[in-house]
This record gives structure tokens, C-alpha cells and sequence, in this order.
């Protein structure tokens, strides 16, 4: 099978940008020539004033700010909970038999049905949000934490026995090197479904973020501001993905030629 032509630096920066010129073109022109309604599809221009007016206001950027620490901390404490137990999962055959069968129903619950659980086992604010989102995030990293490691080639991890490696070095200089590529996978999509969490709680529970935004602007038929909250947690979504993406891309470099040697 042959393999991908790397794509030159530019074409990564410029794709994307042209990708979206096309859709807000799309969007300009079913808006302008279609005569459907603005309030139930405001055009480029309307949606792009609204943005203006909303983020010259500090509440807004404060909203902004709290739904990103929301995600934030479930970020940090799903990852917290999902790379030691994946480990585990890995190394000892029990446990993996006793709590696989149980990760795919676990995925499946959806995050309004939960929220009402952790108000009543937290309550309302700032940390019961974070709970949820990290309760979306701990699954996907948890699942590919276990797959990338399970696919190590196991001549490499012999070999670093015979050299004397185990516990925490064999961790550190060998499992988690070679497995980053799936953690760091795991990461970036565990990363990216916490801002839907946060989003979900703040709706479900309440809070102070953009969900309440969300919220309001339904309850007044404001469709543009819909809009426009929905590109910001769009952005800090895919600001998430980039930055773990870009990582993982670094990493991959960085352990590709240990893998070639090692074979």
C-alpha cells in the first residue's frame, strides 16, 4: 500500500482556512437568497456583529472563563484517574477481566442523566461540573491508554528486562514512551468532549458559564447569540484538540526513530 505524501506546513494552516471560507460562504448565501427568516438563520454579518457586541462586555469573557475552568479541572482530574488505572488494567489480568466487560455500558450513559446524580451526591457549582466533564474525559483516555499499551512490541519491553529495567523505570523510559502516541490520543479527545461536559452541567445544574448563556439566549429567541456561543465553545474545543494534537505530532518524531532502532 503506498504511503501519504507528507502535506507541506502551509497546506496544514491554509486548508483549514480555506475550508471555512467555504462554509460561511455557504451559509452567506442560503441566508441571503433562500428569504428564510433571521430569526431562525441569522446571516454571516449578523452573527459576526453580534460576536463584537458580546465580547466587548466583561461578563462575557468571565463566562467564558469559567466554563474553561470547569473543563479544565475535569480535564485534570478524569486524566488523573484514567492513566494510573489503565496501567493497572494492563499489568494485572484480574482486574482487566473484571472491569472490561464494563467500559463499553459506561460510555454509553448519557451526561444529562448523570448530572442530576452528582447534585445530589455534591451539589450545585463549580465542582460538580467539573465532576461530569470528568467523567466524559476519563473513558476515552482510559480506553486508548489501555490499547496503546497493550500494543507495545513486546520484544522491546523483554529487552529492557534484560537490561535490568522494571517498576517505575520500566513506566518511564519504556511503557509510557512508546505508548504516548495513544495516550496522547486519548487525551485529545477526552480533552475536547470536557467542554461539552462542562456545557451540559452548567444547563442540567446551573452555574455561571456560557451554558446559562446558551440558556438565556433560547429563552429570548436570540438566535444569533445561540450562534455565537456556539463558535466559542467550538473554539475552545478545537483550541484543545490543537494543542494536545500538536503534542502528539512531536512526540511521534521524537519516538519513531527509538522504534526503528529498537527493530
Amino acid at each position: 500500500m503506498a504511503r501519504k505524501t507528507p502535506l507541506k506546513p502551509q497546506v496544514t494552516y491554509v486548508a483549514p482556512v480555506v475550508f471555512l471560507a467555504c462554509l460561511i460562504g455557504l451559509w452567506w448565501v442560503i441566508t441571503a437568497f433562500s428569504g428564510i427568516e433571521e430569526w431562525r438563520l441569522p446571516g454571516p454579518g449578523q452573527v459576526a456583529a453580534q460576536a463584537i457586541d458580546m465580547l466587548s462586555h466583561t461578563w462575557m469573557w468571565q463566562r467564558i472563563g469559567i466554563t474553561a475552568l470547569e473543563a479544565l479541572l475535569g480535564s485534570a482530574i478524569g486524566a488523573s484517574l484514567a492513566l494510573p488505572l489503565s496501567w493497572l488494567i494492563y499489568r494485572n489480568a484480574v482486574l482487566s477481566a473484571a472491569v472490561e466487560p464494563f467500559l463499553g455500558a459506561t460510555q454509553a450513559l448519557p451526561a444529562i442523566a448523570i448530572a442530576p446524580l452528582l447534585v445530589l451526591w455534591i451539589g450545585y457549582g463549580t465542582w460538580a461540573i467539573a465532576m461530569l466533564c470528568a467523567l466524559m474525559v476519563f473513558f476515552p483516555i482510559l480506553v486508548s491508554t489501555v490499547v496503546g499499551l497493550r500494543h507495545l512490541d513486546p520484544e522491546v519491553r523483554e529487552a529492557a528486562e534484560l537490561d535490568g529495567a522494571s517498576g517505575w523505570t520500566m513506566i518511564r523510559r519504556i511503557e509510557m514512551p512508546l505508548a504516548a502516541p495513544s495516550i496522547l490520543a486519548g487525551l485529545r479527545n477526552g480533552f475536547t468532549l470536557s467542554v461539552t461536559g462542562a456545557v451540559v452541567g452548567e444547563m442540567v445544574m446551573g452555574g455561571s458559564g456560557l451554558g446559562q448563556v446558551l440558556v438565556q439566549a433560547r429563552n429570548n429567541v436570540d438566535t444569533s447569540s445561540l450562534f455565537v456561543t456556539i463558535f466559542i465553545l467550538a473554539t475552545m474545543a478545537t483550541l484543545a484538540y490543537v494543542a494536545v494534537y500538536r503534542i502528539e505530532r512531536r512526540q511521534r518524531r521524537d519516538i519513531s526513530p527509538q522504534q526503528r532502532k529498537s527493530r
